[in-house]
């Protein structure tokens, strides 16, 4: 399984249209088994800001492809990077002080002073 991976192996990486598959270099396949040598997937966060560097060149040099585009169904995946949707958080306006905040607050200071 380990010498399949190595010879022809894909890395599969999650994107908000489903699945997509990047070709490899020999020493990128070799690194990527290393990398996936505990867990069959990761996320991209957890990745070291190297390998999340390599994952991404690669990409960007190789392209996505479905499996079926490759040419090659039987490519076997070396690992899958899951790739999150970074939603933000929406920006809440600033909230204004009550009117008479203010004033409870010294009732409670006084009171708590007594």
């Amino acid at each position: 399984m380990w010498i399949e991976k190595l010879a022809g192996g894909v890395l599969q990486v999650d994107t908000p249209i489903g699945p997509r598959f990047v070709r490899l270099h020999f020493k990128q396949r070799a690194y990527l088994l290393w990398m996936f040598r505990n867990f069959p997937s990761l996320p991209h966060q957890v990745l070291s800001p190297r390998e999340q560097r390599m994952v991404d060149r690669a990409v960007e040099e190789n392209g996505f492809a479905s499996m079926l585009g490759m040419g090659m169904p039987d490519s076997p995946v070396i690992g899958r990077i899951e790739q999150r949707i970074t939603v933000s958080a929406d920006v809440l306006p600033v909230r204004k002080p009550m009117a008479g905040s203010n004033a409870m607050a010294r009732e409670r200071s006084e009171v708590a002073s007594a």
